[in-house]
C-alpha cells in the first residue's frame, strides 16, 4: 500500500485520482499532528504546510512531495533532492485565476475602487476624491514573462495598453506573440506607468524591487505584486509611497504571512488581499487534480510531468 499524507485542506474532488485507487491510502491530517510520519510514501501540501528538512528527516519512506500550486518556496528543495525525493507541482492549474486577480487589482488601483467603496459604505459622497486614470495608452511593465505574465499581457493588450516584458530568457519573438515588447529590467523601471511582478522567489529575485531600483521608476508609478512576498522590498516601497514617488500599490503577497507589521498595509494608497490570487473554485480543483495525478503516476511507476528537481 502506497500511503499519501494530505497535510493541507484539499477537496475530495481534487483527490479523486488517489481516493479511487485501491492501492493508495490517503490520510488527510496536518503534518504536525501525525505520529507515524515514517510510514508515508508521499505528502501533498498547498502553501500552509512547510516541508522543512526536519520534516523530511522524519519521513524516511518519503519518495515524492506534491505541491498543489505553483510556488515551492514552502518546500526545502535542497533537502528533498539530497534524499532523492521527487518534488512536483501544478504549474498550469491556477494561471488564469492569478492573471485575472492581478488584472482586477490593477483596475481597482487605477480607479480607487476599494477606497470609494469604503467611503460610500461610511455614508459619504465624495465623488471628487476618487479621480481615476484610464488603462488605455498606459505602459504596463511585466517582471517575469512565464505562464501568468503572458496571460496578463493578453488581457492588457485587449485594454489597449502598451506592454513591456522582461525575463532572463525572453526573446522578441515570444514577447510579440502575446502583443508585448521585450525589454530590459532597466527599461521596465524607466518606462512603465504600472509594474507588475510575475516571477518566482529566489535568491536572485528577493528584494528585486528595492530602494535603489524603485528610485529609478517614473514618479507616480503603480506597483503590483501578486506573485511572491519578498520580491518587493516592503520597507523601501513604504518609504517611496510616503514620499509620493510611488503613487500606489496593490499587494496580494507579503514577506511574512500572515503579516504582523501592518504599517504598509494600512496606507491609504495601498490596496491589499490576503494571498488569494489563485483562490478560485476552478483553480483549486485544477491544481489538486493535477498534483494528485502526478503522485498516482509516480506510485504506479509511470513518468511524472512536472518535477521541479528531476535533474
Amino acid at each position: 500500500m502506497f500511503r499519501v499524507l494530505v497535510s493541507d485542506k484539499i477537496d475530495e474532488l481534487g483527490l479523486a485520482p488517489l481516493l479511487t485507487n485501491d492501492q493508495i491510502e490517503v490520510v488527510q491530517k496536518n503534518v504536525a499532528e501525525v505520529d507515524d510520519l515514517d510510514s508515508y510514501d508521499a505528502i501533498l501540501v498547498r502553501s500552509a504546510t512547510k516541508v522543512t528538512a526536519e520534516v523530511i528527516e522524519k519521513m524516511p519512506r518519503l519518495k515524492i512531495i506534491g505541491r498543489a500550486g505553483v510556488g515551492v518556496d514552502n518546500i526545502d528543495l535542497a533537502a528533498a533532492t539530497a534524499k532523492g525525493i521527487n518534488v512536483v507541482n501544478a504549474p498550469w492549474g491556477n494561471i488564469v485565476s492569478t492573471a485575472e486577480h492581478t488584472f482586477a487589482m490593477m483596475m481597482a488601483l487605477v480607479r480607487s475602487i476599494p477606497q470609494a467603496h469604503n467611503s460610500l459604505k461610511n455614508h459619504e459622497w465624495k465623488r471628487s476624491s476618487f479621480l481615476g486614470t484610464e488603462l488605455k495608452g498606459k505602459t504596463l511593465g511585466l517582471i517575469g514573462f512565464g505562464r501568468v505574465g503572458t496571460e496578463l499581457a493578453k488581457r492588457a493588450v485587449a485594454f489597449e495598453m502598451n506592454v513591456l516584458a522582461y525575463s532572463r530568457s525572453i526573446t522578441p519573438e515570444r514577447a510579440e506573440k502575446y502583443g508585448a515588447k521585450a525589454a530590459t529590467f532597466e527599461d521596465i523601471l524607466r518606462e512603465s506607468d504600472i509594474i507588475s511582478v510575475h516571477t518566482g522567489l529566489t535568491e536572485q529575485t528577493r528584494g528585486l524591487l528595492n530602494a535603489e531600483s524603485l528610485a529609478k521608476t517614473k514618479k507616480g508609478v503603480l506597483i503590483i505584486n501578486c506573485a511572491r512576498g519578498g520580491i518587493v522590498d516592503e520597507k523601501a516601497l513604504q518609504e517611496l509611497l510616503a514620499s509620493g514617488h510611488v503613487a500606489g500599490a496593490a499587494l496580494d503577497v507579503y514577506s511574512q504571512e500572515p503579516p504582523t507589521d501592518f504599517s504598509l498595509i494600512d496606507m491609504d494608497n495601498v490596496i491589499v488581499t490576503p494571498h488569494i490570487a489563485a483562490s478560485t473554485k476552478e483553480a483549486q480543483l485544477n491544481v489538486a487534480v493535477m498534483v494528485a495525478e502526478e503522485v498516482l503516476n509516480f506510485a504506479q511507476g509511470k513518468p511524472v510531468q512536472n518535477s521541479v528537481n528531476f535533474p
